[in-house]
């Protein structure tokens, strides 16, 4: 069901380094220093607060840095495709996003590069290439949804091979609940988004949802933090290869799949699917990938 605190947390310093936390307060994620998570966060883990909005641009480049080495981990890279962006929280219509041609699993906070609301870049990394479609999406995206503090895209094997089904998911496990009544398909495939009217059309289809399927093509999830976008297209690219097992198996007896009711779907999802449960459901994801990368990823 949904997450727990347990009784004996151990957390991160902020130099990476495991510690106690006293229980009942979440454990410190890694970057974030002592006097800002000092007595902020209580029971579950909350995003942090800054003061200073410098600060927290330094503190979310991590994080998104942190974010493309999972996806390079979860194996979601396919050549130079794929993107995750991130609203600044200084200059709020432009976005963070990676530079292109640089492997997801090599990225570091410093390569990332700074695109304006003109598609130009205009801070960030030694290389500065920007991907067109990365601009045409999340661009249309950040602006139709003010909420969306970040938006993750890329073409991952199961995600994709679903997208070409033109379905959306179905209810059929507590994990897909996160999505049930969340999700749409964007019905259009018209090859690489060169195009502002595409990047509008895929951003008016998503409405306001944490994810579309975009048919043909791959999954894009959204969310009012990284982690909580980050997790949200790990676990849909896992309902997707769940479904496509479970129809398989199923059709092999001349059977269906059991989904769940609309009810029981949507009382889960209060516990699944809200933007804090994305949050903390991110939390072992980003703890890993600090652990094995000793935090390379915030240079």
């Amino acid at each position: 069901m949904a997450p727990h605190a347990t009784d004996e947390p151990v957390g991160l310093s902020s130099n990476g380094q495991a510690e106690p936390v006293n229980k009942g307060e979440a454990p410190q994620e890694p970057g974030i220093q002592d006097n800002i998570a000092r007595g902020k966060q209580s029971e579950f883990p909350r995003p942090p607060k800054f003061d200073d909005k410098y600060a927290e641009r330094d503190y979310l480049k991590g994080r998104l840095a942190a974010a493309f080495r999972i996806f390079g981990k979860y194996g979601f890279d396919e050549g130079v495709a794929g993107h995750i962006t991130l609203r600044d929280p200084v200059e709020k219509d432009c976005f963070w996003v990676n530079p292109f041609g640089v492997a997801f699993s090599h990225i570091n906070k410093s390569d990332l590069i700074l695109v304006n609301h003109e598609g130009n870049v205009i801070d960030g990394g030694e290389v500065r290439l920007l991907n067109t479609a990365a601009y045409m999406i999340h661009h249309a995206v950040h602006t139709a949804r003010p909420d969306v503090m970040c938006a993750a895209h890329s073409h991952s094997i199961y995600g994709r091979t679903w997208c070409t089904l033109g379905r959306k998911i179905d209810t059929l496990t507590q994990d897909s609940c996160a999505f049930h009544d969340d999700h749409v398909v964007y019905e259009s495939f018209n090859g690489v988004v060169l195009a502002e009217k595409e990047g509008k059309s895929i951003a008016s289809c998503l409405g306001n949802k944490k994810a579309a399927l975009l048919q043909n093509h791959g999954l894009l999830t959204v969310g009012k933090t990284i982690e909580e976008a980050v997790f949200w297209f790990v676990s849909l690219e896992k309902c997707c290869h769940s479904q496509l097992m479970a129809e398989a198996a199923a059709a092999s007896r001349g059977e269906k799949p059991i989904t769940i009711g609309d009810e029981d779907a949507g009382y889960t999802w209060k516990a699944v699917g809200s933007p804090a449960a994305g949050y903390f459901s991110a939390k072992p994801l980003f703890d890993v990938i600090h652990r094995e990368t000793k935090g390379e990823y915030l240079q």
